[in-house]
């Protein structure tokens, strides 16, 4: 069920200290929208498991990710769309952890690519040109990998939403749109 201001949170009082409170989606929102990195997970040919560190961008209700097609994960996701991402803290007693699960879909709507790219360059310093397939590095900035090749952009748009509090209270709240 989703409301005018996003997804209805349920906490999950099973996981959740006594007396907590489920996280509203506004916070998780700013959460996505702070974060630099995240650990995307995806499933190889053989069922096992491939995560990577990579950075994304939350837009518009969804978050976008850049690879290469001879990637692992990008190999993975051609077979299999379904993935997760994470961010949050690895300390134990204090954070706050967001996991999204959804389908990566491939990205070509070209105002989205500029936003996208607009947002990685002012944020990380990490600037990319648009082209008709996705991105393609420039040579200034911080990009580990300037080259020639077109790069695709993949959004995931959430199918479930899980939220993690740590601290003087544990809480995990759910949300689905």
């Amino acid at each position: 069920m989703t409301t005018s201001i996003g997804p209805v949170p349920v906490l999950h009082t099973g996981f959740s200290t006594p007396g907590a409170v489920a996280t509203p989606w506004a916070e998780v929102e700013r959460i996505l929208d702070d974060a630099e990195m995240f650990w995307l997970s995806t499933v190889r040919a053989d069922g096992s498991p491939h995560v990577c560190p990579l950075p994304a961008m939350w837009l518009g209700g969804a978050l976008y990710f850049v690879t290469g097609w001879e990637e692992q994960k990008a190999v993975n996701l051609a077979r299999n769309p379904r993935c997760v991402l994470t961010t949050g803290s690895n300390e134990y007693l204090r954070g706050h952890d967001v996991t999204v699960e959804g389908s990566a879909e491939r990205c070509t709507d070209r105002a989205v690519l500029e936003t996208l790219a607009r947002m990685w360059e002012s944020r990380l310093d990490w600037p990319y040109d648009v082209d008709d397939e996705g991105f393609r590095h420039r040579t200034d900035g911080q990009a580990p990998n300037p080259d020639a090749a077109s790069l695709p952009v993949f959004g995931v748009r959430p199918a479930k939403v899980l939220s993690f509090v740590r601290g003087d209270e544990f809480a995990q709240t759910r949300y689905r749109p």
